[in-house]
C-alpha cells in the first residue's frame, strides 16, 4: 500500500494523531482523532478574538492542511464584529456564509457533501475552561451539543477578573 493510500490520507477522514507544538498566532483547534466521525462534533475552535478576519485565516490554513481544501464556512453573523463574504486562505477563495447556528458552532464544507461541526469556545474563556471544553468536543463518543459542553465546562462565562 502506497503512502498516500493509508487511512490517514483517505478523503474524508480525520488523522489519528497529530501533535505539534502551538507557535503564536496559530488556530488553537482540535480535532477529532477518529475515523469513524460518530460524534456530534468533529473539533473544536478557540480563537483570541471576535475579529473574523483576524481568526479565519489561521483556523482555514490549519484546516487545509489536516483535511483538504476547504470551500465554505458558516457561521452566526451576530457573533463577530464583521463577516465577510469571502476569504483567501493559501491562494484559495473560501466562502463565509451567515447561518443562525448560534455563536458556539462552526460549520466547515470541505465538500459537496462533507461537513464539519467545530465547537466554538468563546474568545474570552479561561485557558483550564477552554482546554476542558475542547477535551469533550473532540471525544469520539460525545453525544452532548456545543453549547451544554461550554455550560457545563464554564466555557460559556468570562472568566472573573484575578
Amino acid at each position: 500500500m502506497a503512502d498516500s493510500d493509508t487511512p490517514d490520507h483517505l478523503p474524508g477522514l480525520l488523522p489519528d494523531a497529530v501533535h505539534r507544538s502551538v507557535h503564536p498566532g496559530t488556530a488553537l483547534l482540535r480535532l477529532e482523532t477518529t475515523h469513524a466521525r460518530e460524534g456530534i462534533l468533529d473539533g473544536a475552535w478557540w480563537p483570541r478574538s471576535r475579529d473574523i478576519g483576524a481568526e479565519l485565516p489561521s483556523l482555514l490554513s490549519a484546516l487545509t492542511e489536516h483535511l483538504g481544501p476547504v470551500t465554505r464556512v458558516g457561521l452566526d453573523g451576530s457573533a463577530w464584529d464583521e463577516l465577510p463574504t469571502r476569504v483567501m486562505v493559501d491562494d484559495r477563495v473560501v466562502h463565509v456564509d451567515s447561518f443562525p447556528v448560534g455563536d458556539d458552532t462552526v460549520l466547515i464544507t470541505r465538500g459537496d457533501r462533507d461537513h464539519f461541526s467545530l465547537m466554538l469556545v468563546p474568545p474570552g474563556t479561561s485557558p483550564d475552561a477552554a482546554r476542558a471544553a475542547m477535551a469533550r468536543a473532540v471525544r469520539a463518543d460525545n453525544v452532548t451539543e456545543a453549547r451544554q459542553i461550554l455550560i457545563e465546562t464554564g466555557s460559556d462565562t468570562p472568566p472573573t477578573p484575578a
